[in-house]
């Protein structure tokens, strides 16, 4: 536990949360911005900055359990039409609090105020970059 992180602090019962989902691996809670409603946040309960920090271990523990909290958050609203799961890591993929966790997002409408831009650069990304890409990130793999 770090004692200076929000979200230990609520693992630890300091800071108040309404919890919808707790075992011994992860804490499930209501994001307080509730981007939609029943926007939800997923953590585990050790100290883990980001996705790089996980292990093999810790990254089934925490995944296994995100599908049953998606059923549940879906089946709590009939209005509730799909659902984003976003993990971001780093200030600049726009993580703001460093104890590692996963976005619920509920959607209900193409204007329930939530969105992503993914842009497409297919036409402009030549055989031979994506080629390279496919190098660059095979030989960085652990345990190949």
């Amino acid at each position: 536990m770090d004692n200076n992180c929000i979200f230990c602090k609520i693992i630890a019962g300091d800071i108040p949360s309404y919890t919808v989902y707790e075992d011994d691996k992860v804490k499930v809670f209501l994001d307080i911005s509730q981007t939609t409603p029943g926007h939800t946040l997923v953590i585990p309960k050790v100290h883990v900055p980001d996705i790089y920090a996980y292990d093999e271990e810790l990254a089934e523990q925490v995944f296994a359990r995100i599908p049953k909290i998606a059923r549940a958050i879906k089946n709590s609203n009939p209005a509730i039409k799909g659902m984003n799961i976003v993990n971001n890591n780093g200030e600049l993929a726009y993580q703001s609090v460093f104890h590692s966790h996963f976005h619920l997002i509920p959607r209900y409408s193409e204007d329930d105020t939530f969105s992503i831009n993914y842009t497409d650069n297919g036409e402009s990304t030549s055989s031979s970059q994506l080629e390279e890409l496919q190098t660059s990130i095979q030989n960085a793999m652990e345990d190949k």
